[in-house]
């Protein structure tokens, strides 16, 4: 069996940017509207809907609790939109991602977590695993793209492979 650990990183602007956009007000535009009451924090990700798509505003509740290593068996991408994920409640999430093309690898994967205020937005065409969350009912809003096509292809790794993420400075998950 070959293993493969991924070190997960914190989540950066900068380290993510080849992947899509973290979702964060930390740093971003922001200004007052609605005569002072409301602070918005401004354009944080850009909805790509594709020709023909619509953008998509959901919210996901996951489950299941990841398990400690969390493995990576399988890889998705959106050839015809962005897809978003925003954790609501203040719980952190790990992003496994590669980069977009025709094949992917487990040496192609990169592990960021999140501080739990921060989202991410995946550009169309971006390797990532499925969501997983570390707290049971931990819920996301999603922002992707609706039309009459799939828009989801898997990449289902190798059994023989063992892809773990390394979340050392994470607390065990929750239940």
């Amino acid at each position: 069996m070959t293993a493969y650990v991924l070190k997960a990183e914190p989540l950066t602007r900068d380290e993510f940017a080849p992947f899509g956009e973290v979702i964060d007000t930390d740093g971003a535009e922001h200004f007052p509207i609605n005569r002072g009451t409301i602070e918005r924090f401004h354009d944080l990700a850009r909805v790509d809907a594709g020709e023909g798509g619509a953008a998509l505003i959901s919210i996901v509740e996951c489950s299941h609790v990841a398990g400690v290593p969390l493995r990576v068996p399988l890889v998705e991408r959106h050839l015809l939109g962005s897809q978003a994920f925003v954790p609501l409640g203040g719980a952190p999430m790990c992003v496994v991602v590669a980069p977009a093309g025709e094949s992917v690898g487990p040496e192609d994967l990169r592990a960021f977590v999140g501080n739990g205020s921060q989202g991410v937005n995946y550009r169309r065409g971006t390797w990532h695993m499925p969501l997983v969350a570390f707290e049971k009912g931990q819920r996301f809003v999603v922002v992707d793209r609706g039309g009459p096509e799939d828009d989801c292809e898997e990449r289902v790794f190798d059994a023989s492979l063992e892809i773990t993420v390394d979340t050392g400075f994470l607390p065990s998950p929750g239940v």
